[in-house]
């Protein structure tokens, strides 16, 4: 299994332009099929702050892209979103769910990109210390260590992908996918069954969960929301939004990213 140790906007120039429209089709029919059975999973309230950018962008002409931001009574931030120029070979989609305070279950994050080979990210983005807690590893991330394992050396068609900024190392957990490949009808396939396979595992989780006691909720809900702005505001893919659309558009869908323009109450009682 090789490593890739580029930037993202490196990828992108150093590689030539091919329509990624089919393919970006289908992933946008898997995340907005997933995003479905979420809502029927979660209640969810589209924030008012997100409706203008249903639609931004011309995808008739250039660069285009869509963002809804979610809330609910279990959902803290739900991200349905992407960007890109899919007739240039570059496209961006997020489907990311952070829950509220009333459990500790791992948050949702995933990510699929085109620039035109493919790109995926899905992890169960932890909600504390794993080292400090043995018991929240043990119960979230110790059964994914060996599938984990075994996909690194089963599938050598996918490229390891090392984030150049150490942050975002620090971010993924010890078991998270994060991986380019060739777009390949098996990868595609491969990479729509273990995303729909960890989507249905979290909602498990979620079913499964023990409350928190109401006292830890309000120190839990602002580490929450620390951990989701430090990745939306400190990820070097930011670059490509500012390259399509400018430095105030980029912002806001960072903010959006996040919630720091939500409307809608955080789930924090």
């Amino acid at each position: 299994m090789s490593e890739t140790l580029r930037h993202v906007e490196q990828m992108v120039d150093e590689t030539p332009r091919v329509d990624v429209t089919e393919t970006f089709r289908e992933w946008r029919d898997l995340t907005t099929d997933l995003k479905s059975r979420l809502a029927e999973r979660f209640t969810l309230t589209r924030d008012p702050s997100t409706e203008s950018l249903e639609s931004y962008g011309d995808a008739a002409t250039g660069p285009a892209g869509s963002l809804a931001a979610y809330s609910g009574p279990e959902i803290d931030w739900l991200v349905h979103s992407w960007i890109g120029d899919p007739r240039t070979g570059f496209v961006n989609l997020h489907l990311t769910a952070w829950l509220g305070p009333q459990v500790r279950v791992p948050h949702l994050g995933s990510a699929l990109l085109l620039w035109p080979e493919g790109w995926f990210y899905v992890d169960a983005i932890p909600r504390g210390d794993l080292v400090g807690d043995g018991a929240y590893f043990d119960r979230y991330y110790a059964d994914a260590d060996a599938p984990w394992l075994a996909f690194k050396q089963e599938h050598p068609d996918f490229t390891w992908f090392t984030s150049r900024t150490g942050f975002i190392r620090a971010s993924l957990s010890p078991t998270a996918y994060c991986y380019s490949f060739p777009p390949t009808r098996p990868n595609l396939d491969l990479v729509r069954d273990l995303l729909t396979a960890r989507v249905e595992q979290w909602m498990g989780w979620v079913d499964e969960a023990e409350s928190v006691p109401v006292g830890d909720r309000a120190a839990l809900a602002e580490r929450d929301l620390t951990v989701r702005r430090n990745i939306a505001e400190r990820d070097p893919a930011n670059v490509m939004g500012e390259r399509m659309f400018g430095p105030d558009l980029t912002r806001r869908l960072v903010r959006a990213l996040w919630g720091g323009d939500r409307e809608l109450p955080r789930p924090t009682a």
